[in-house]
């Protein structure tokens, strides 16, 4: 019997399906990756398992970065699997080529990407040649078993969706051409004098960061104005009113947004006005009408991603996980990654359903307002949340018909957000009665005039189900006013106090994550092309989906940095979009790239624009990008620059920024024509030491202590990874100060110079010797290693260096490898043989006399022969040289195919490792109770401490004790040293 082959894009379709079509198809088969009836057989994608890629023979293996191999336009594209879910795909795979399935039908989600995901995978099973079985496409915007019943009796021909399907291959092409092609031609641009400057560009990436670097040009640009506001008080019978004065002739300046209503530029008339109307009777009219307020809307992804940004500082990337959790671990919430935020008309029943379980749920905070919906009959079918017409590829987030049990606290927050706004959409509006009184002076032949607002909340409606502090919130805050003093009819009021408050104009707020997901939603908004400003007026900058990893992504390239909750650009930012401007690919940097896209992608969907034709300007375009970067010859690239305040360490002259460089353009700051230096004493250093962009701060820095460090985010010329110190020396060959790595190895420790510790704390004390342990120049050194007036001659050699194989050893890890004998495990390890990252502690050695690495237990199925586990120890040399990791025997073998595993001897099976230590009642409060390592402890303090912010904002030695910690600190502040005596402290072995 021929079977069809539904394919889902999430398993949790996949189950609906199943339910939905067990009643007219008969009882389904669970298997572990798909569902089987007599006729289907069910299974689902885990959202895209193939993506695409060049060709073998198109693509770059060597020297992809160089302008000689750009640009990279293959005729066609290959795919291959997304690695994490290779076996997912496989099972899909496996099951399409079945000789009993013979027809396929495409249920994946609604929209291009849906498209997209079947198509891929599609072409993948048939391999070189197409799997060539007949495929219907299931369109759902409901997931009721009916709407499931009645989409499997309307599917839609492939005929019909070969425009979206289309569309949504060119989409996914075009991105990799231009972001492949942009990154690479601009990454050898920037190498061009050597190094490797890793430079991305994407289609969304690129104009995101350009959000937040235009914000930050106009901050920086921005001149603070002084004003004044005119503030008063009135009486009457009833008692006093505060007032503001303001000029009811104002009209907006289109040019001056900052000239507002109630705002006085100059200091003499604003002082004027209040010495005015001092003391002086008022005529008081009023008008008051009730007005009302509608709930917000449901949530899609980046509404949520912004209320749980401003609500609880949650990053965006942090809020998808927890709805992802939420959806897919507690089936709490319905699928997060949707940029609708309306139900199906045919969802009220689900709707009710979902308002009796919060009601019979037991979470006393949510349950009554649930009961109160169901008791005066809220749920109904509203045009604002039931509306198919505004429904895509998903609905909008609510809870599911399941309550939810063992939720971590950030969980029950994020949920108890979405339950609030589900239940507040379907109260009634709040409803308010808005009081508006004039208080006009007569002052010097003048009306002047002050208005007064207030707010009385009449009726909650839908701010009930927030509590009382939302209500008093909406009627408490200074714009709105609070409840006024009664007048009576025809009453005066005599003016009590009238005083000029200065101020000062300010520059427009940086972007947080909230402000900027709001920011990519709404771009098209900053198109000016009205088809395309249309065509992205659903769409933005990227998708809910994809939002949070963009923005992730540009803070993991070093062009965005968390500070607070404010998004700050860096330096290198800012010289991408100098070159961008330079070279005059500004086009890479502005939405209307996206709107354009979609505006063609929308037609080629309609049939209106063919694939080919699409595709043809975009190969154009990458064309121009490669030979606008490969035909650049000037020596600068134009910009704003920066001017030092630091002078130039050769001459005392002024040291200005170009394009590539920090140089001196001599004492009177003068720049050459071509905009590079050239009068100066020839001092300058790279603005980029391998790959990494110094800002304008750490130059000053830099110039000034003639070190920095140790910095992360460098890259070797094969474009590897590494971490160094940075120091400013004179060269005598050259007469001039040259910049240099530094790693750690101290070359010059040896010089027999003397060295006083003075005052300096210690780390500790020395393994060797006893002697107290110092930071000390690019080592930790033990005191009676070096030269001191106390004694000239060394007796001691302990010296570990401060950067290890790229891995920077802060002063708290050495400190806890003295107390302790090993570090916490460190993961930024860098291999000199094979370049790859490891994770190692580093533990003093006392047999060896020297600091050796120490690795994590490994658990293996097949252990080496006699059941014992070898470790590894790769040797730091004591004077703090940086060594390649070595490869023990064990670990060859384990890289060598050919040898089999050796079989275990069952006398001699490996011991079981177990947690050491239980901590105090006190101490469980923070970390939990189970048995842990000590070195498990410190780490799960040091989580707790940044996960609350306790360590002291002046000193970030210094940690605050919160009210689970002081019982365990036994006082409000301790320091970072004294953390591991104190967890030892609240520690038993186990068993005691």
């Amino acid at each position: 019997m021929s079977k069809t082959l539904v394919i889902a894009e999430k398993p949790s379709v996949a189950q609906d399906i199943v339910r939905a079509l067990t009643p007219v198809a008969g009882k389904f088969e669970k298997h572990d990756d798909h569902f089987e009836s007599d006729t289907y057989v069910v299974s689902s994608a885990v959202g895209h398992l193939v993506e695409i890629q060049a060709p073998e023979e198109f693509d770059v293996k060597r020297g992809k970065w160089s302008f000689a191999n750009l640009p990279v336009i293959p005729p066609y594209f290959d795919l291959k699997p997304v690695e994490k879910t290779k076996t997912r795909l496989n099972a899909v795979v496996k099951l399409a080529k079945r000789k009993d399935v013979t027809a396929l039908i495409n249920a994946c989600d609604a929209g291009r990407e849906g498209e997209l995901i079947f198509r891929l995978i599609e072409q993948y099973a048939g391999g070189k040649k197409p799997l060539d079985k007949p495929v219907k496409r299931l369109w759902l915007q409901s997931m009721t078993p009916q709407a499931i019943r009645d989409g499997f009796d309307s599917l839609r021909s492939e005929k019909q969706m070969q425009g979206l399907a289309d569309a949504a291959r060119s989409r996914s092409e075009a991105d990799w051409l231009v972001g492949i092609n942009g990154t690479r031609a601009l990454t050898a641009f920037n190498s061009r004098e050597g190094g490797f400057f890793l430079t991305t560009v994407g289609r969304v990436q690129t104009p995101t960061l350009s959000v937040v670097v235009e914000r930050e040009e106009q901050i920086r640009k921005f001149i603070s104005r002084d004003f004044w506001e005119i503030h008063a008080s009135f009486k009457v019978e009833a008692g006093s009113y505060p007032a503001k004065w303001f000029n009811p002739e104002h009209k907006k300046d289109a040019e001056d947004a900052e000239k507002k209503h109630d705002r006085v530029w100059s200091e003499a008339e604003a002082f004027a006005i209040a010495d005015a109307v001092r003391h002086q009777l008022a005529t008081v009219t009023e008008e008051s009408k009730p007005t009302t307020k509608a709930s917000p809307g449901l949530f899609d992804l980046t509404s949520l991603q912004r209320e749980a940004n401003g609500r609880f500082g949650f990053s965006a990337k942090t809020t998808l996980a927890l709805a992802q959790s939420l959806y897919e671990r507690h089936k709490a919430l319905t699928y997060p990654r949707t940029d609708s935020r309306h139900l199906p008309e045919d969802y009220v029943p689900v709707v009710k359903q979902t308002f009796e379980m919060l009601a019979d749920s037991g979470m006393k905070h949510l349950a009554p307002h649930a009961l109160v919906g169901l008791n005066n009959n809220y749920v109904r079918k509203l045009p604002r949340v039931f509306d198919n017409k505004k429904v895509s590829d998903h609905f909008a987030i609510i809870p599911t018909l399941q309550a939810p049990s063992g939720l971590s606290d950030a969980e029950q927050k994020l949920y108890d957000m979405v339950v609030r706004r589900f239940l507040a959409v379907f109260f009634p509006s709040a409803e308010y009665m808005v009081t508006t009184r004039i208080s006009t002076v007569k002052a010097a032949g003048k009306d002047q005039n002050f208005r007064t607002e207030g707010k009385v909340l009449v009726n909650a409606g839908w701010m009930a189900v927030y509590g009382k502090d939302a209500a008093q919130e909406a009627t408490d805050n200074e714009e709105d006013g609070k409840t006024l003093v009664a007048l009576k009819a025809g009453e005066s009021a005599k003016n009590e106090l009238a005083d000029a408050k200065g101020l000062k104009t300010r520059p427009p707020a940086r972007y947080s994550e909230a402000t900027l997901l709001g920011a990519m939603e709404g771009a098209g908004k900053l198109v000016e092309d009205d088809e395309f400003r249309e065509a992205m007026q659903e769409k933005g900058l990227g998708t809910p989906a994809t939002r949070a990893s963009i923005i992730e992504g540009l803070i993991n390239e070093k062009y965005l940095l968390r500070d607070g909750r404010e998004m700050l650009p860096t330096a290198k930012a800012f010289q991408l979009f100098t070159l961008l401007r330079g070279l005059g690919v500004e086009e890479l940097s502005k939405p209307e790239l996206t709107g354009g896209w979609e505006y063609k992608l929308s037609q080629m969907e309609q049939g209106q624009l063919s694939r080919e034709a699409f595709m043809r300007e975009i190969a154009e375009m990458t064309q121009h990008i490669v030979k606008k970067a490969k035909e650049f010859d000037r020596d600068t690239i134009p910009g704003d620059y920066a001017t030092l305040k630091t002078p130039c360490p050769k001459c005392g002259g002024v040291v200005k920024e170009n394009y590539r460089r920090y140089a001196c353009v001599g004492q009177d700051g003068a720049v050459s024509e071509s905009g590079d230096h050239g009068t100066g004493c020839g001092f300058s250093i790279s603005k980029i030491p391998g790959g990494r962009t110094f800002d304008a701060a750490e130059v000053e820095q830099f110039l000034t202590d003639k070190k920095i460090g140790p910095l992360e985010g460098f890259r070797s010329k094969a474009g590897w990874p590494f971490t160094a110190e940075i120091a400013l020396k004179y060269s005598e060959e050259d007469q001039n100060w040259k910049l240099e790595f530094d790693f750690g190895d101290d070359k010059n420790g040896d010089s027999g110079e003397i060295v006083e510790f003075g005052d300096a704390p210690s780390l500790g004390n020395c393994p060797k010797c006893g002697s107290p342990v110092h930071d000390h120049g690019s080592n930790y050194v033990c005191s009676k290693a070096v030269p001191t007036h106390a004694q000239a001659t060394p007796s001691c050699d302990f010296k570990s260096g401060k950067i290890i194989l790229q891995q920077p050893v802060a002063a708290e890890q050495m400190q806890k490898l003295l107390a302790e004998g090993k570090t916490d495990l460190l993961d930024k390890f860098v291999s000199m043989r094979t370049r790859r990252a490891f994770k190692a502690f580093l533990q003093w050695d006392a047999e060896a006399g020297k600091v050796n690495f120490a690795f994590e237990p490994r658990t293996s199925k097949y252990p080496p022969k006699g059941g014992k586990t070898p470790t590894t120890n790769a040797l730091i040399k004591a004077a703090g040289k940086t060594a390649p990791a070595k490869t023990t025997k064990a670990s060859k073998a384990t890289k060598t195919k050919a040898e089999k595993p050796a079989k275990v001897a069952k006398e001699k099976a490996p011991r079981k490792v177990t947690a050491g230590y239980l901590p105090s009642a006190d101490l469980a409060a923070v970390i939990g109770n189970e048995a842990v390592a000590r070195t498990e402890v410190i780490k799960k303090l040091w989580d707790y401490i940044k996960a609350n912010g306790l360590q002291d904002a002046t000193n970030k030695r210094a940690i605050n004790a919160d009210a689970k910690l002081k019982p365990v600190f036994g006082k409000d502040q301790v320091t970072m040293f004294e953390l591991a005596g104190i967890a030892g402290k609240h520690l038993r072995p186990v068993g005691e």
